[in-house]
């Protein structure tokens, strides 16, 4: 926090004692910290994505690749360190990204503070009226997904050991409701996806009609690019393609 002195202003002795907000807590700070933070979680996404797709070519390779994640950093790294490092700045985005956003938005309601009996719908798409749902129902799925796949709470086989068997049983046809669950978070997200990005782009200045149908079409091959990945383990799992 920093204090100036305004000579212009009207007071005894014509100084007056003001507060300058922080450049991070700023508007543009705020957005700056949103985009960080979503690139580098869109960028996870991806890379686990491509992960979950090695599911179709074995159990060999698959669990090959699962202890390779945890084996990354020896002998510098010990055990699996480079995990829980990924995982801490993994939480650290999450929190960052839902602060600014949390911020930003108390800060548009609070600059329309009186609401009209009969005041004109905001037009704006699903996907950016529903994003703090989504929001919850994404970090509902996460908590799952770890006690799940991480931990093996969750899991009919649990064995870290055996992370293709895990994968297997987790999306078996008698457990269609996870399938299922894992299909609205999905969905769910990509819906995230698309806005942020498409806001993301936005910003950056391409606000031509032209540059904002360009901005669209990038989000929306964006969001479904990685829809799409997520998706194809668990229905090739409930279908047989993959057992």
């Amino acid at each position: 926090m920093h204090w100036t002195t305004d000579r212009s202003a009207p007071s005894v002795g014509h100084v007056v004692i003001t507060k300058t907000r922080s450049p991070l807590r700023s508007s543009v700070g705020l957005k700056a910290v949103m985009a960080v933070s979503g690139i580098f979680l869109v960028l996870y996404l991806v890379a686990h994505m491509v992960g979950n797709l090695k599911v179709f070519t074995g159990a060999t390779s698959f669990d090959h690749y699962a202890h390779w994640l945890r084996d990354i950093g020896k002998p510098l790294l010990p055990g699996v360190w480079f995990l829980w490092i990924l995982r801490a700045g993994l939480l650290v985005a999450v929190l960052a990204h839902i602060w600014a956003a949390t911020t930003l938005a108390l800060r548009a309601r609070a600059a329309r503070p009186v609401r009209y009996a009969h005041r004109k719908k905001v037009q704006g798409s699903y996907a950016a009226r529903t994003m703090r749902w989504g929001g919850v129902i994404i970090l509902l799925f996460v908590i799952y997904h770890l006690l799940d796949l991480t931990t093996g709470h969750l899991n009919p086989v649990g064995d870290p050991s055996k992370p293709y068997a895990n994968v297997i049983a987790d999306f078996a046809p008698e457990r269609w409701y996870v399938t299922l669950f894992y299909t609205l978070a999905v969905v769910t997200l990509g819906f995230h996806l698309r806005h942020g990005i498409f806001s993301g782009l936005r910003s950056l200045g391409q606000q031509t009609p032209k540059g904002e149908r360009r901005n669209r079409a990038i989000a929306l091959v964006v969001a479904v690019g990685i829809c799409g990945g997520f998706l194809m383990v668990p229905f090739a799992v409930l279908t047989g393609l993959v057992s």
